[in-house]
């Protein structure tokens, strides 16, 4: 009994050395527990190179030039001065009715005549103008003259009635009119002094039909007035007439000359 309890003793005594030494070796490290192998740091990927972004440039508030209106040409912008002439700024002409006279003249041969003749009727019953623009070209859709044709007068009633009845029909048609279109040959500027001659272009209505003709005309400045003679020729079958048929007359020629005396003056 004294052994076992002395083999006891002697048990507890080792179990508490051991449990000091433990302690012990606790302190001093000398049990350290397995250092962990480091698992090396993966390098971090390199951050990826920013992409230059690309600017796109906004609108640039660049000041549009407004383009400036050409100005509306001007009757005086067009005029070409002319040196000693108005007829750079256009001319108005106006015909003068007291001096100025319009003729038909047809050749006839009469009853108990040996030579023919030449049947004459007149008359100054005329009225209108012309119109000049700048460059000298006639402004045809201002331009007009007009003869009254009842007004025409012959040496013979007889023949005077006749030919407004039958041949002009002046009931129906009683007026003659004259549209000028183009002055061809015509000096321009006009001069100041002396005579030209030039072409007078236009459409002639006689009894209700309507032909150009083209007329030849001669003319004298004087001041600021210009006279002179224009004449053509037509026929009783260009504007739809019969010739006159009547028992004294023997024949009458078929061709027509037309002559306008005038005196025109500028419009004021």
């Amino acid at each position: 009994m004294r052994t076992q309890h002395r083999l006891g003793a002697l048990f507890e005594r080792m179990a508490i050395i051991a449990a000091i030494a433990t302690l012990l070796l606790a302190a001093c490290g000398g049990s350290a527990a397995p250092t962990a192998t480091p698992i090396p740091a993966t390098p971090l990927a390199p951050s990826p190179t920013p992409m230059p972004t690309a600017t796109i440039p906004g609108p640039v508030d660049t000041p549009t030039a407004v383009p400036t209106a050409s100005p509306t040409p001007t009757r005086a912008m067009m005029a070409t001065p002319a040196t000693g002439s108005e007829a750079s700024a256009g001319l108005i002409f106006r015909i003068v009715p007291e001096q100025s006279e319009a003729r038909y003249r047809v050749r006839e041969q009469l009853l108990g005549r040996s030579l023919p003749n030449d049947a004459v009727g007149s008359t100054r019953a005329i009225e209108g103008r012309i119109v000049f623009m700048a460059d000298g070209a006639i402004d045809s859709a201002q331009s007009r003259v007009t003869v009254d044709l009842t007004t025409l007068r012959s040496d013979e009633a007889r023949r005077d009635n006749y030919i407004k009845q039958n041949t002009l029909e002046v009931a129906r048609f009683p007026k003659a009119e004259f549209q000028p279109t183009a002055a061809r040959g015509l000096p321009w500027p006009l001069p100041q002094s002396g005579e030209f001659s030039f072409q007078l272009e236009g459409n002639l209505t006689v009894h209700g039909v309507t032909k150009p003709v083209v007329w030849d005309v001669r003319a004298t400045v004087d001041g600021s007035r210009i006279t002179g003679t224009a004449t053509t020729t037509v026929t009783f079958a260009d504007f739809g007439m019969t010739q006159p048929r009547v028992p004294i007359v023997l024949s009458v020629e078929e061709t027509i000359t037309l002559e306008l005396d005038f005196t025109v003056e500028p419009q004021s």
